[in-house]
């Protein structure tokens, strides 16, 4: 064991993480990390912020170099050196050197595979074209960096999470923007009304949105590129942003003869084992336990690349002292300008389409206590078990506190926790940081009272002329922005004044800006006979993107 010795593939996140924690655990181990690029244990997640400049110092990204990993760490770190192949009944790996093109083999007590995963770049005509980039690595960054200046114009294609990034930064150094999305939606892991805001920002900043439509062709047009849609539209640009997803890189391993999924990730156990016992994997090409169903999921991020190296690296020197990875959530955030929006766990549509039962509220209010200067309103939709109240899910948006509220939920659905849970979280406030009720615990009082039969909701506001809409905004907030369709406007404090105007036999339907007045004009109509449900979340979740400023159907 002392004398073991160690090859790692790969040399970024999953690969850097593993050889680091390997050697804290054990002096003597030979330990060879091979990267096929230039750099290691760089910090990819902030490349796009170095093109437009946010992040100025670019050595800042070069975390570690291969010199310095031998002086901290005594790491045999061989740059530009790519595995070829994987001799699993030799215990040995053939490498090839890029620079002289000479290749060896290597052998091996332990292998680790952390080869990542690469940018999608679809079978297009045109798609070689020089000036159509994808983002994986400094070098990738740098060739951006070089052909971009400012008064250009960049169509980026995908609105997913490096999609935005990208957008957002390349507006920032100058250039028009235009994104193109398949989905009729900007970032399509979160549902529809909770990337609303991130649409709405978009627009307001000039970029050109193009939802429900996607690539089709490239044609050179000399200095400029044309970009040719499926709707027929053509957008003209001095560079192209491919950023559609990524693809496990597990050739080496099929190759090899390791079990694979479905969509050809590495399958691991909970120690991030293969199929074959001294070879393990980590990172963006694994699948692993989807933490809050059961099954298998693919979380291509870096946080879960690190802990996952680091439970790999554990099992081999720690033996029965080792911790086994307990699987995925999900949990991913991203700016937009002054827009804020994450997501953790299962979203409302994925539940739906894998037919799995849940219930959902939406609440709304503002970052930190309204009374104190600078509270920014923030939009909170959570999702749970109908039975057994347990969280599923939960997505965030607004402007600031996001991350906050995000990670408790997170930290909440890992824990098991219920809806019930929530609304005695014990959170940290004081003015300038949250309210005495957050609006996590609000969420969880919401979720509760619908448990509690003592409101019904609805998140789509009725087309039958028989439902009576009730608006109980004051009436100039209610004239200044209307709502859609047919609705009557009875401020709340009239309400029960004007109870005696409204039909009992007709069923109603409340409305507001935030859903708080809604349900508690929902609790006095139930309380006076009426059947009424209030309309989740509010008007304010439910802008239209598309037509920043009025209602959906207005």
């Amino acid at each position: 064991m002392e004398q073991m010795s160690i090859l790692v593939i790969g040399g970024v996140a999953a690969g850097a993480s593993f050889a680091a924690r390997a050697r804290r655990l054990s002096e003597t181990a030979r330990i060879t990390v091979l990267e096929r690029g230039p750099d290691v244990s760089f910090a990819n997640c902030g490349l796009p912020y170095h093109i437009g400049g946010e992040i100025p110092d670019r050595g800042a990204l070069a975390v570690q170099s291969a010199a310095s990993l031998k002086g901290l760490l005594n790491l045999d770190v061989r740059v530009q050196t790519e595995a070829v192949a994987i001799d699993p009944k030799g215990k040995r790996v053939e490498v090839r050197d890029l620079a002289s093109g000479q290749s060896a083999w290597l052998p091996y007590d332990k292998l680790m595979l952390a080869p990542g995963a690469s940018p999608l770049r679809p079978p297009l005509p045109g798609i070689d074209d020089p000036r159509i980039f994808t983002l994986r690595n400094l070098q990738d960054m740098d060739r951006i960096i070089a052909a971009t200046a400012p008064g250009q114009r960049a169509v980026v294609i995908g609105a997913g999470f490096i999609g935005l990034e990208m957008a957002e930064q390349l507006h920032r150094k100058g250039l028009g923007v235009d994104l193109v999305e398949l989905q009729s939606q900007v970032l399509p892991p979160l549902d529809p009304p909770m990337a609303a805001l991130v649409e709405s920002e978009l627009r307001r900043h000039d970029i050109g949105l193009h939802l429900g439509d996607a690539i089709a062709r490239f044609e050179s047009l000399g200095a400029r590129l044309r970009c040719h849609l499926a709707s027929d539209k053509t957008l003209d640009a001095d560079i192209v942003i491919l950023s559609i997803g990524v693809k496990p890189e597990s050739d080496l391993a099929r190759a090899a003869g390791l079990e694979l999924g479905a969509k050809g990730h590495i399958v691991v156990d909970s120690f991030q084992r293969t199929s074959d016992p001294d070879i393990y994997a980590a990172g963006d090409g694994v699948e692993t336990v989807d933490r809050i169903l059961g099954g298998k999921t693919a979380v291509p991020m870096g946080g879960p690349a690190n802990r996952q190296g680091r439970v790999a690296a554990d099992h081999i020197f720690l033996a029965d002292k080792a911790r086994p990875y307990p699987g995925s959530v999900g949990t991913g955030i991203v700016r937009a300008f002054d827009a804020v929006v994450g997501i953790t766990g299962w979203s409302e549509k994925r539940l739906a389409a894998a037919g799995h039962p849940y219930e959902t509220v939406t609440v709304n209010d503002s970052h930190h206590a309204s009374y104190y200067p600078g509270a920014k309103p923030m939009t909170l939709k959570i999702l749970w078990e109908p039975d057994s109240g347990r969280l599923l899910g939960a997505q965030v948006s607004g402007s600031e506190g996001v991350d906050k509220r995000l990670d408790i939920l997170s930290t909440a659905i890992i824990a098991g926790m219920t809806v019930e849970d929530l609304c005695h979280l014990e959170l940290a406030y004081a003015p300038p940081f949250g309210s005495a009720k957050d609006l996590v615990n609000l969420a969880g009082f919401a979720a509760c009272n619908r448990r509690d039969g003592l409101v019904s909701h609805t998140t789509e506001l009725p087309t039958d002329p028989q439902v009576q809409v009730i608006d109980v905004r004051g009436k100039p907030l209610a004239e200044a922005y209307p709502a859609p369709g047919t609705t009557i406007n009875i401020p709340f404090p009239t309400l029960r004044a004007h109870l005696d105007t409204l039909d009992k036999t007709r069923p109603v339907v409340t409305l507001c800006a935030f859903g708080k007045m809604s349900y508690f004009a929902a609790r006095v109509l139930s309380q006076h006979g009426f059947t009424v449900k209030s309309f989740s979340g509010g008007l304010k979740a439910n802008v239209d993107p598309r037509t920043p400023g009025k209602l959906p159907g207005a």
